[in-house]
């Protein structure tokens, strides 16, 4: 193996503006995403303004905690990753790194503004419009040549599995951004566009693109983080380095087929929706080989779960990917579907792997690497860590508990007949039911919402050099940059 490089050489000007830029985007992304809760539950809060309707603001929050708070972490984490791992300094220097990160976040500005304005392909995944589409295009071209280009130029050897999990979410991210968004300009004045495919056709490329963004941004892309930061706050090795790569391969080539499940009981082919059915319950093994590779990496090291919270992010995370992605098999059985789909058990379930995966691990890897940044020996508080922790992890269990109750009553109440062969009850009744349930996981919101603001306080504290008085670090891994 050669020589370490001078830490000094890596480029972390642009890691630490991603990083700022992730903790911003996300207290935004939250608070919209519990603002759009309350409307369910009190429709007067649309405020008959046609900018601030669900309809409008319901893509203003996932593209908020996706591509802006979810994007930003997988940009500040895999460059920061990839030039340690491979022992090179990032490709395309401050230059590039910065053309990436100014673009990307003009961009969510740019995306947030159509859709409030109503500029958007009005897909379920809904994309803001040809424009903006060609823009995001040539930003992840260029993200993708600084992180390649960074593997290209490495002084170490080997490609460490997370790279590999890292260039699979940009390669096939990029293929369904431009599949999806395939479209006819109205005219090259107008942001109007039609979509090249329609109907049922339309509907498969939608969920293609739906499930696989699920897959290979928020799974594939967040799998890169969680097989660099736990082993390091850890201080051991991965577990198994051989499970990771049966893990990497058997995920990447299942994932992608599995798209159809959304689409049970529909006009597509009945083959189409078996095909999707029997890759996504193929999908759970390698799902949990990859949990239990994340959960037996503290194998001898399950005390630091007492003294490190930013530990207990990282490993509640992986235990959250664990559920969900032995629900979400589950839940595209033709059988189970028929109950689920539509209704709020689908939400439960989404927000289980976006809160409890997604944005764990994200504290995790966030906690970990602004000190590192900064210089600190640690962040300013881990008790507030801590509060945080806890916090948030109140507001994920309000919030799925009260989302799957309420969608499994939903669709009991949807398939309930009376004596005379009539439907029971009105959609109306349904929707009636539903509240309490909503005024629940709207008030779950708000406890995550308040945990990401003690996060707040607590990475300023940490980026001006403070520390806490009454905090010991005796029994906290001090790992090595």
């Amino acid at each position: 193996m050669s020589s370490n490089i001078d830490a000094t050489a890596y480029n972390e000007d642009v890691i630490k503006k991603f990083a700022l830029a992730a903790v911003f985007w996300g207290v935004i992304g939250f608070l919209a995403g519990d603002y759009i809760a309350w409307e369910l539950a009190f429709p007067a809060l649309n405020l008959d303004l046609e900018w601030t309707t669900f309809g409008r603001l319901r893509p203003v929050h996932t593209s908020a905690v996706i591509f802006a708070f979810g994007g930003n972490v997988l940009f500040a984490t895999s460059l920061y990753i990839v030039q340690r791992t491979c022992r090179a300094a990032l490709f395309g220097g401050s230059a590039l790194g910065n053309f990436i990160f100014f673009n990307y976040n003009l961009f969510i500005v740019l995306a947030a503004l159509s859709y409030v304005l109503g500029y958007s392909q009005g897909q379920e995944y809904a994309e803001p419009e040809w424009a903006l589409d060609l823009y995001l295009t040539v930003i992840w071209v260029a993200y993708m040549i600084a992180f390649i280009g960074t593997i290209i130029k490495r002084t170490e050897p080997h490609i460490y599995v997370a790279n590999w999990f890292f260039m699979a979410f940009m390669l096939t991210v990029a293929m369904l951004h431009i599949g999806n968004n395939i479209a006819v300009p109205v005219s090259f004045t107008t942001l109007k566009s039609y979509n090249v495919f329609s109907g049922v056709q339309n509907a498969m490329v939608q969920w293609w693109y739906g499930h696989n963004a699920v897959g290979f941004f928020l799974t594939a892309g967040f799998l890169g983080i969680m097989y660099y930061f736990v082993p390091k706050r850890a201080g051991r090795p991965v577990y198994s380095y051989r499970l990771s790569i049966i893990h990497f391969w058997s995920l990447i080539f299942l994932y992608i087929w599995a798209g159809p499940h959304h689409l049970h009981y529909t006009a597509l082919p009945d083959w189409a929706q078996t095909l999707g059915m029997t890759f996504s319950v193929m999908l759970w093994m390698p799902s949990w080989g990859g949990m239990i590779n994340g959960l037996m990496t503290l194998s001898g090291a399950w005390d630091k779960l007492r003294t490190d919270p930013v530990m207990r992010f990282l490993v509640t995370s992986v235990a959250f990917y664990g559920m969900s992605t032995f629900e979400g098999p589950m839940m595209a059985i033709k059988a189970v579907n028929s109950l689920s789909h539509y209704t709020d058990w689908t939400i439960g379930h989404v927000h289980s792997g976006a809160l409890g995966w997604v944005a764990f691990v994200s504290f995790g890897a966030l906690y970990y690497l602004i000190p590192k940044l900064w210089g600190r020996q640690e962040v300013y508080s881990l008790r507030l860590v801590g509060v945080h922790f806890w916090i948030a992890t109140i507001g994920i269990l309000l919030y799925i508990t009260s989302m799957w109750i309420s969608g499994i009553m939903q669709g009991l109440m949807w398939r309930a007949y009376d004596q005379l062969g009539f439907l029971q009850y009105s959609f109306i009744e349904t929707v009636a039911a539903m509240h309490p349930y909503y005024v629940l996981r709207a008030t779950g919101g708000v406890f995550f919402v308040a945990g990401s603001l003690v996060m707040v306080y607590n990475i300023y504290r940490t980026i001006k050099g403070d520390v806490a008085t009454d905090e010991s670090y005796a029994a906290v891994s001090k790992s090595a940059v």
